[in-house]
């Protein structure tokens, strides 16, 4: 790290396996599936399922999907996640905000560490820091892993840098913005008969139940964009995918409403998944893979998926915006 700043701007993703190999992908499930905050059973019940029955089986499983979607030097989510660092530090280079911040990004599970990472900017005597989950809804299962790490890595510290959180950013302009220009295709082409489907990475009922405001913020943005967009109710829904085990999820599925959706005279859809900042195995896998062949194979015709924001134009205004409105009142 190269650059000298007394700001920083750290994007967090949630992270992904050094490679395809089973054992990597062990070792990223391992620290992911370990976390209280991602399965909140009892840890007495939970850890002997983990070691016993998961990580010795579903590591093989999954091995292929993602060589499925891996790219020629590493994983979607951590390709393009840099991406977005280094389109994020021209912009912030362009604007008018006296010294430009470092920018630097970490993953919540896997490499690069939030540990390691904020020891970068330790070591490049950051006095301030902006931390910008990239979970545009809020859910305790994605916000509170980035908390923990970054308390447990700024206690390896003395002098504690001053420190911001973006949190749930689900109905900020920029991002309803960035997501109307995303599906602009799909408001040109798409005919009466065409649905536009919302999934969102889906939580066990029991943490709603708790009081995550996850299920609200979800329906909140896609009612913003379908506004903006001047859709009735008939043209769009909400769905939630990725569930895991028996227990009750979000509903309704994405899975099981793709494979109903021929039978409602449905058979044109367009899937988006706004909750991804980055494309990954949920959006490129179970979406554009699995799940297009569970609608096709229902009786359905066309299927068309909306890539994450990635690093396009409107990801980088939005993330801008972000950065600026947190520096306006935090003085030189």
């Amino acid at each position: 790290m190269t650059q000298s700043a007394d700001t920083a701007v750290l994007l967090v993703n949630l992270g992904t396996p050094d490679s395809c190999s089973k054992s990597d992908i062990r070792k990223f499930l391992r620290e992911f599936l370990s976390d209280p905050h991602v399965v909140d059973l009892p840890r007495a019940l939970w850890l002997p399922l983990l070691w016993a029955f998961i990580l010795p089986f579903r590591p093989a499983k999954l091995a292929h999907k993602y060589a499925a979607i891996w790219g020629d030097d590493d994983a979607p989510i951590r390709a393009i996640t840099a991406e977005q660092c280094q389109a994020l530090k021209s912009q912030l280079a362009l604007a008018k905000i006296g010294q430009t911040p470092l920018v630097s990004y970490a993953m919540t599970y896997g490499n690069p560490s939030i540990d390691a990472v904020i020891q970068q900017l330790a070591a490049a005597n950051v006095k301030r820091t902006i931390v910008i989950p990239l979970f545009p809804q809020y859910a305790a299962a994605t916000y509170a892993p980035v908390f923990d790490r970054v308390a447990l890595a700024l206690k390896k510290q003395a002098n504690l840098p001053e420190l911001r959180w973006v949190e749930q950013y689900h109905e900020h302009p920029d991002y309803i913005s960035a997501l109307c220009e995303s599906l602009a295709g799909y408001k040109e082409e798409a005919d009466k008969r065409s649905l536009l489907v919302f999934s969102f990475h889906g939580i066990p009922m029991s943490q709603v139940n708790k009081g995550d405001p996850y299920p609200e913020q979800c329906r909140r943005t896609a009612e913003l964009v379908a506004s903006q967009l001047s859709l009735d109710d008939r043209q769009w829904r909400v769905t939630f995918q990725s569930r895991v085990g028996r227990a009750e999820w979000l509903q309704p599925y994405t899975d099981q409403t793709l494979m109903e959706l021929p039978e409602e005279g449905k058979r044109s859809v367009t899937v988006i998944c706004p909750g991804f900042a980055a494309d990954c195995l949920e959006t490129l896998e179970e979406i554009n893979i699995e799940n297009r062949q569970l609608f096709l194979n229902s009786g359905g015709e066309e299927f068309h998926y909306v890539p994450a924001l990635n690093s396009g134009t409107g990801q980088i205004k939005l993330l801008t915006s972000l950065v600026e409105s947190q520096l306006q009142d935090w003085g030189e």
